[in-house]
Parts: C-alpha cells; sequence; structure tokens
C-alpha cells in the first residue's frame, strides 16, 4: 500500500507544482522555499541532533508556542526545527519565535516520498519528530523508523469525520499509526478514536492552546485597536472562511445593528482583497485595518476588515463579542480558545466536529452560545451587545474555563521527557 502510496505522490507531482505556482498569484509565499519542499536545503547541516516540531500552518504553530518554549527552557544544549507547509504558518512562526534567535530554524516539510523524506532525516539528523495536532504522514514515519527517530503525535485531535476518513486506507494508516512512540490527546473521546485508528501508547494530556497567552505588546495593540474605534459596540467574526463572509452580510439588512462596529478577520490572508470586494459589493463602508494607521475609525464605517496577520488577540483584546468562524458551514469550525482567554463572549455555528468537546465544554461552562445560523447569530450578538450585564457575565465565565483547562503544556512534556533524554 505504502508502494502505491508514494508512486501516487510520484505522478501527482507536477499537478502539485502546478497548484503551488498558482496559489502563488495570489500568496507570494509559496513560491519561496520551493527546494526545501523537495528535501534540498542549502548550508551546512546542524552539528547537533535538533528537536524537530512539525506544525502545517497557522492553528498548529500559533498552538505550538507554549510548547515550544517549555522545550527551550528544559533543553538550552538544543536546538528546534520547526517545519510548515504553508507560508502562512511560517510566516507565523517566524513572527513568535524570532526572539529565540537562532535557537529556532525554519523549514518546509518535503512532499511525503520515501526519497524526499529521507534527504530532509540525513540533512538535519533530528534527536525526535513532534507532530502537531492531527498529522500522520505514511513515509514520514515509515522513514523515521528507519532511522529510529521516535515520533510523538502531540496536542492530538481526530474528528468521527477523520476517523471514517482514514479508515478507508486502513492498511495503509494503520501502519503509519503504529508506529507512533506517544500520543498526547486532548481528550478522552481523540483519545479512543486514536486507539481506534491504531496509535499506540495513547495518554490525554488536554490541550496546549489553553496555556498560550498573548504577551503585553499585543494587548496593547487591542487597546490602541479599541481606542480608534470609540465607544461602539464591536462585533468580532474571526477567522471567517469562504462562504461565511457573503452570509453574514446578506443576513445583516435584517437585524437592527446600526449602531455597532462589525469587524470581519478572514482565516486565510489570501482572500482579503476578496472579502473586501464582497463588503463593497453589499453596499457597506468598509475601512481596512492595514490603512488605517494611527486615525480613528470613521463614525460612518460599518465593517472593519481585518487585513492583517498575527493580531488575533489584539482583535479579541478590542472587541465586545466574538463569532468564532468556520462553523456556520461544515468546515468543522475554529479555535474558541483565545477569545475565552481573554474574557470574550463567543458565538459559535451548528459545525465544531473539529473542536466538538471543548466548543461543548465552552457553551456548558456558560463561555459560549451556539446559533443555527448567519441571521441567528447576528440576532443573538444585537441582543448581547445590549445586555451588558449578561454579556459580563459570560466574559468571566469565558476566562475561568480558559484558565481551570491550563496545564497541557507540562504533562505533554512529561510524556516526551523519555524521548529527550
Amino acid at each position: 500500500m505504502r508502494f502505491l502510496y508514494s508512486l501516487a505522490w510520484w505522478l501527482a507531482l507536477p499537478l502539485v507544482v502546478a497548484r503551488l505556482w498558482w496559489r502563488g498569484r495570489k500568496e507570494p509565499g509559496y513560491r519561496a522555499h520551493w527546494a526545501e519542499r523537495f528535501g534540498f536545503y542549502r548550508g551546512s547541516a546542524p552539528r547537533q541532533r535538533m528537536i524537530w516540531l512539525h506544525a502545517v500552518s497557522v492553528g498548529e504553530t500559533r498552538a505550538a508556542e507554549p510548547l515550544v518554549t517549555a522545550l527551550l527552557q528544559a533543553y538550552p544544549e538544543r536546538d528546534i526545527l520547526l517545519t510548515h507547509m504553508t507560508p502562512t504558518g511560517r510566516a507565523t512562526g517566524q513572527a513568535l519565535f524570532a526572539k529565540y534567535g537562532g535557537r529556532v530554524r525554519q523549514s518546509y516539510l518535503p512532499y511525503d516520498t520515501g526519497w524526499m523524506v529521507g534527504r530532509f532525516l540525513r540533512h538535519f539528523a533530528p534527536r525526535v519528530c513532534i507532530l502537531m495536532e492531527t498529522e500522520v504522514w505514511p513515509n514520514v514515519m515509515a522513514q523515521c523508523a528507519r532511522r529510529k527517530v521516535p515520533v510523538a503525535l502531540v496536542n492530538a485531535r481526530l474528528s468521527e469525520r477523520s476517523l471514517v476518513k482514514a479508515q478507508r486506507l486502513s492498511a495503509l494508516m494503520k501502519e503509519a499509526a503504529r508506529a507512533f512512540s506517544c500520543v498526547a490527546a486532548q481528550t478522552d473521546a481523540d483519545a479512543r478514536r486514536l486507539r481506534q485508528f491504531g496509535a499506540p501508547n495513547v495518554h490525554v494530556t488536554g490541550s496546549i492552546k489553553f496555556d498560550v497567552t498573548p504577551d503585553e505588546a499585543m494587548l496593547a495593540r487591542g487597546e490602541r485597536l479599541r481606542a480608534q474605534i470609540g465607544t461602539r459596540p464591536v462585533l468580532l467574526c474571526a477567522s471567517t472562511r469562504e462562504g461565511e463572509e457573503a452570509l453574514i452580510l446578506d443576513a445583516l439588512p435584517a437585524v437592527d445593528m446600526a449602531d455597532a462596529l462589525i469587524v470581519i478577520v478572514p482565516r486565510h490572508p489570501q482572500r482579503f482583497d476578496e472579502v473586501a470586494r464582497l463588503i463593497e459589493a453589499h453596499g457597506l463602508s468598509l475601512c481596512r485595518k492595514s490603512m488605517l494607521g494611527d486615525a480613528p475609525v470613521p463614525t460612518e464605517i460599518r465593517v472593519l476588515l481585518g487585513d492583517s496577520m498575527g493580531e488575533m488577540f489584539a482583535y479579541y483584546a478590542a472587541c465586545d463579542l466574538a463569532f468564532i468562524g468556520g462553523s456556520l458551514l461544515p468546515l468543522g469550525g475554529q479555535n474558541l480558545i483565545e477569545a475565552c482567554a481573554l474574557g470574550k463572549p463567543v458565538l459559535i455555528g451548528p459545525h465544531t466536529f473539529n473542536f466538538a468537546t471543548v466548543s461543548e465544554d465552552a457553551i456548558a461552562a456558560g463561555a459560549a452560545l451556539r446559533v443555527a445560523d448567519a441571521g441567528a447569530m447576528l440576532r443573538e450578538a444585537a441582543r448581547l451587545l445590549h445586555a451588558e450585564h449578561e454579556r459580563l457575565v459570560m466574559g468571566v465565565s469565558a476566562e475561568a474555563f480558559a484558565r481551570q483547562h491550563r496545564g497541557a503544556t507540562q504533562r505533554t512534556m512529561k510524556l516526551l521527557k523519555p524521548l529527550l533524554d
């Protein structure tokens, strides 16, 4: 099965390269560092056996921050190799970890063929491989096993949908899953599904995302943005995905929110211009965060487009209420923990299967409310923005919910210790 899988990769490579170049039209980062994606690297190999941590994109990279910090503190003689698959993930890693200087080195993970992954492992010779959240690459696992590089899956989650998909390739994926040295699952449900998947040595450690905390500079940036907005109530639509902005904007005329500012922050930066055109097509006055500078947001502006990278904590700090995107359409939802950590009430749509347990727990804790569709979300937002006491109670519950679930980083470090010592 793995031979056929590898053959499929080689046959698909021309299409993969064409798609990479095509995506580079909107996001130039896809046309940079091409050699790394095929297992070729400039410069000499590292002198020491590094700790390799793979974080696919923005969400995984931000979630990895507490773990990266803990690893660097616990192992001062070792550096970290941080790999990604997307340019936005790489840019996020650069922004988060530049403060560590040369101790955090970045690269793209090559495509999952045995030859390319083998070149990657020969060049970097990592001591251990740590994969974030849901990454299971058959040739990565096989090549690591061949070179006796232990592999850990941390902050691991596996939805019922993903389990069903993986079981369709049972022989291939179970071989890969069995190669894990250990797995740190976010929840009991994730652990159960990961064991069904074939992973051994599965432990429940919680979500590292609860340990992510904003730095003071980001909070100060949020305070400045709030001062620029003024006293208007603010609804933040965070990490919206394609199709969701249209649903929200279509539903807006039927809801009395003329006094509120709506801040929309698309999940993917390559969509900023597209969403700006969509807002203008709906006849709404628009201001882009990148064009705002130090000026106040004019009172006639209905929508502020958050077209800046790495500032999500600032947007949360500036808002009164947050809707978490990816949940109005069957996309699985996005992370609501950051909003809760800043004591912001949360609204989520019906589709949160990627974060099922944490979403239900947040609702049970009084930190979040689930809505049926975009219209219901806007109606509930309009109500809460004018119900100060209820909103403040939800905010206190959200902060308490985030605080009580912290500690996953240290539990994960304890699980990783035998692989690192």
